[in-house]
């Protein structure tokens, strides 16, 4: 029987058990999972970079929408003030004093021997200037006001009484003009007709009568708006 040496066999042996290194084993596994894990992180990485562009491009539309908005708050504000405006002007309007009104008011009111010289009507307006809303030193917010004016209407009406006692029917056209229907809509309730001056008896020019002149001031309350 033929005796068969392998002369390889120690040489495979040694191969064999190289093979089954466990290091080597180990060393395989973690090469793999390194080459895994920097494939995930490539992937989280080009996500991320996905990511951010759509978030830019977000905030884009985002800012050029704020854009827009802001732009829209400030026309929609300017509409609102020239609309306030419009209103003001309407109810000032709507408010002033009409002196067809007035003339036709003191037209029908008369007293005999009284007779109506002269008539002025003196218009003011007080500006007061607007403030812009501010914080104050604890952080509370201050509202501002908006600019504001006060009409001031000052009725001035000089006449002359010529009856047989001078003066004596003064009373009797002040209680006639605060009677009238359209003075006691618009003068003040309480004041609103007072005796400015009282001339001494004189004769009259006019009609050769003693009289006596008169001045009465007729205040209109005061308009703020």
């Amino acid at each position: 029987m033929p005796i068969r040496l392998n002369l390889l066999a120690e040489a495979q042996a040694a191969e064999e058990e190289r093979r089954r290194d466990p290091v080597k084993r180990i060393a395989l596994v973690a090469a793999l999972i390194i080459v895994l894990i920097l494939v995930w992180s490539s992937s989280l990485q080009l996500k991320a970079i996905l990511v951010n562009s759509e978030v830019s491009r977000l905030e884009g539309q985002i800012n050029s929408r704020t854009n827009e908005y802001r732009g829209i708050l400030d026309e929609q504000n300017k509409v609102a003030d020239i609309n306030r405006k419009l209103s003001e002007l309407r109810r000032l309007s709507a408010n002033r004093l009409l002196q067809g009104t007035l003339l036709n008011a003191l037209q029908k009111t008369t007293v005999d021997d009284v007779q109506l010289l002269r008539l002025s009507v003196d218009q003011t307006y007080v500006w007061v200037e607007g403030t812009k809303a501010r914080t104050n030193g604890n952080d509370v917010l201050i509202p501002g006001k908006p600019p504001r004016s006060t009409e001031k209407i000052l009725l001035t009406l000089e006449g002359t009484d010529s009856s047989a006692n001078p003066g004596d029917q003064l009373n009797k056209y002040k209680n006639a003009l605060a009677t009238n229907a359209y003075l006691m809509q618009v003068l003040l309730k309480t004041n609103g007709i007072s005796l400015k001056n009282l001339a001494p008896v004189q004769v009259s020019p006019i009609n050769g009568k003693r009289s006596v002149n008169f001045t009465l001031e007729c205040r209109y309350p005061d308009l703020t708006r």
